[in-house]
């Protein structure tokens, strides 16, 4: 999958975001999270490979936002390597401001994502990362509401990463785990946005998944 001189793509929301730099240059900061600490991984323990990774996360985005940015955030780029974390906001915006997207529309959009992408890239690579809600902060506030709508969201992600072929990353089952020895919030202090700790829990995934560890 990682050839050399292969470009890495990271997208999606805030968890993908993390303060990266908005700046286009090839050396644009990363941001403080999973895609930072994959990329100062994977870059320290393959030199040889010239591996460039890119941070296009942006804070709030629901999957018909990552559409609508198709052309400029992903297309453009050329990556060899897709890697996509959605859908929180997609339930999220919906409790907030009536402003989500349904699982029948999200399954929808995702897949014209996917295959926009396809079509414009035939050769890239798929990583598809499951949306996952730790019980601490406003999720478990509202654990209800969270336990009901996001499920679907998640089934549809695993089944569009069986039909495309993608990489699937699971992170919710893990978490919960976790979460079983130490308090959640150790994790996400608000159930959503990953501490430290956290985004190192999916950065030890996303490693596992891709590379068969």
């Amino acid at each position: 999958m990682f050839k050399d001189g292969s470009v890495i793509l990271f997208t999606g929301d805030s968890v993908t975001d993390c303060g990266r730099d908005r700046e286009e240059g090839v050396h644009s900061p990363l941001g403080a999270g999973y895609p930072c600490m994959l990329a100062g991984k994977l870059g320290a323990d393959n030199p040889q490979k010239g591996w460039r990774f890119i941070n296009r996360g942006i804070w709030g985005d629901r999957v018909t936002d990552l559409y609508a940015r198709l052309k400029r955030d992903l297309i453009n780029l050329s990556p060899d390597v897709l890697s996509v974390l959605v859908g929180i906001n997609d339930v999220w915006h919906d409790f907030q401001r009536d402003d989500g997207v349904s699982p029948k529309r999200f399954d929808t959009v995702y897949r014209l994502l996917l295959d926009a992408t396809l079509e414009a890239l035939p050769k890239v690579s798929l990583i598809i990362m499951e949306p996952f809600v730790l019980n601490a902060g406003e999720i478990a506030e509202n654990r209800a509401y969270w336990s009901e709508k996001l499920p679907p969201r998640r089934e549809i992600i695993r089944k569009i990463a069986k039909d495309y072929g993608a990489i699937f990353v699971p992170l919710q089952e893990v978490f919960d785990k976790l979460s079983e020895t130490a308090d959640p919030a150790r994790y996400a202090l608000d159930g959503v946005h990953p501490t430290a700790a956290g985004h190192s829990v999916i950065a030890r995934e996303w490693e596992k998944a891709v590379f068969n560890k």
